[in-house]
């Protein structure tokens, strides 16, 4: 499946909200420290070790454990495939030791800070989720080989951190449900989808710079405008801003910014779609677009648009 087939299939990107679990949905579960024989039960993928010499199990599954601390781990350093996530951790300086992990999962623990954790020296690292955690900056946070970084549902007030040089790989970036006004910040070129959902961003700025962007979403935020749009975003194919205050119609007049590649846009649950004729005008700022919100654009509203645009040259046209 393309690209673009991915992203014209899911018009809303459906469920991609969801509800965001907070802290103090465990707390029946009773707090305990991390044991071999815990470890023992979640150890599974039997591979050889990077050396090829031996084998050894590269797959732990300590989620939902009631683990307040992962000491015993440090030791198990052939690991390549971690999930600490619903636990009640807030160091994760032990997994320092796992230098080949690939893939980590720590959703819904209380990790307060990047400071003084592991990430630096994680250098295959690939795939990251921190969700729901205790996070309110990006301080100390590194991944110089991560491709995917998924901090949804934390508090973080401001992106800044994310230079080309320290996320060189990273394409998938998942910041929904915190509480960004801006959009400013993320500095990644090679960045191709950005979920941005749930915050309360009232700015479209920095943008220029996501020159590889691909997916950008925007829904339930407190937007006005699309002001910040920019012909510099050469690959933006779906663009969701949905569940905003969009009203104005130089709305329209930044779409066409990024008309030449857009060929999916949710503007659901704006007051811009409760305009007359808000589809054709649409259509005209972008008459390649494939679907507006959930619906296909028609061959007959494609035509009426295109009709439209040619009337307005013609009357543009001064008579001899």
């Amino acid at each position: 499946m393309s690209d673009v087939d991915e992203y014209l299939g899911l018009s809303d990107v459906e469920g991609e909200e969801g509800t965001l679990k907070g802290d103090g949905e465990d707390e029946k579960v009773q707090i305990r420290h991390l044991t071999k024989e815990i470890i023992s039960e979640g150890l599974s993928l039997l591979c050889r070790t990077g050396n090829r010499l031996a084998h050894a199990f590269v797959k732990l599954d300590l989620k939902e454990k009631g683990l307040d601390e992962v000491a015993a781990v440090s030791s198990y350093i052939h690991i390549r495939f971690l999930d600490l996530s619903n636990n009640h951790l807030t160091d994760l300086s032990p997994l320092a030791s796992l230098n080949q992990l690939l893939w980590l999962k720590v959703d819904s623990n209380a990790v307060a800070s990047f400071r003084g954790q592991p990430f630096a020296g994680l250098t295959y690292l690939q795939w990251l989720s921190m969700a729901v955690n205790r996070l309110t900056n990006l301080d100390g946070l590194a991944g110089p080989a991560l491709e995917s970084l998924n901090l949804t549902g934390n508090s973080i007030q401001r992106v800044s951190g994310f230079q080309t040089g320290h996320f060189v790989n990273l394409v998938t970036l998942e910041l929904r449900g915190n509480c960004l006004d801006t959009t400013d910040g993320i500095n990644l070129p090679n960045l191709r989808r950005l979920y941005l959902a749930q915050n309360a961003i009232k700015r479209l700025e920095g943008l220029e710079k996501l020159e590889r962007l691909a997916i950008l979403h925007l829904r339930n935020n407190q937007l006005e405008t699309l002001e910040g749009l920019s012909p510099g975003m050469k690959c933006l194919q779906y663009l969701n801003v949905r569940g905003n205050a969009i009203t104005d119609e130089k709305a329209l007049h930044s779409l066409g910014l990024v008309s030449k590649t857009l060929r999916a846009l949710v503007l659901s649950e704006n007051p811009l779609v409760e305009t007359p004729d808000y589809r054709l005008r649409v259509l005209m700022q972008i008459p390649q677009l494939e679907r507006l919100n959930k619906d296909p654009v028609s061959f007959e509203e494609r035509t009426e648009a295109r009709r439209t645009i040619r009337e307005l040259k013609e009357e543009e046209i001064p008579e001899p």
